[in-house]
């Protein structure tokens, strides 16, 4: 009986561990009580298996281990596919979350990744690898992170794009593409 509860551990953490995890950010957040301050962490992590899909998580613990636990639980129970096209993303697209604003831009083969902080560890954990992105607007982690979560979700795919227009696909791929095709 207990052999088999061992196994079906195993294949849990042999499903989990198909997604890379990264800490975006550590924090210390503080509540003004009575007696002072009560101080605790805040852990942001995303989770992605390099094709398509992503989740981010937040926890809050007294301790920093807690915390990444509970954000790791939170981001495998938020996981969201990103509509991909090849190694970059479909089409141009802004992600607004407060006074965070994130611009993401598709780029020919062999750009790689173009972003800092926050952003470039969602999108390496999303699988995309060649991307020209800008932040403006607000510098917090969290939004410009939540902000980037929401231009990837605004995604649409190529293919049900075209049918929506009644185009072909190959006329709303990247001009790189398309010079490909021609040649």
């Amino acid at each position: 009986m207990a052999d088999g509860k061992n196994t079906d551990q195993r294949q849990q953490y042999e499903s989990q561990d198909a997604f890379e995890e990264r800490v975006i950010e550590i924090a210390r957040v503080a509540k003004v009580v009575k007696g002072g301050r009560r101080f605790r962490f805040r852990v942001t992590v995303v989770v992605g298996d390099k094709k398509g899909t992503i989740g981010m998580g937040t926890g809050k613990a007294n301790a920093v281990p807690d915390a990444m636990r509970k954000a790791s639980e939170r981001a495998r129970k938020n996981l969201r596919i990103v509509n991909m096209s090849g190694t970059t993303i479909p089409h141009e697209t802004i992600g607004i979350i407060a006074g965070a604003r994130v611009l993401l831009k598709p780029a020919s083969p062999g750009t790689g990744v173009i972003a800092a902080g926050g952003v470039r560890a969602v999108l390496e954990v999303a699988g995309i690898r060649d991307i020209l992105t800008k932040s403006m607007g607000s510098a917090n982690v969290l939004n410009v992170v939540m902000a980037t979560f929401a231009a990837l979700h605004g995604l649409k795919s190529a293919q049900l794009e075209a049918t929506r227009r009644g185009k072909k696909v190959e006329d709303l791929m990247p001009f790189w593409e398309r010079r490909k095709q021609h040649a």
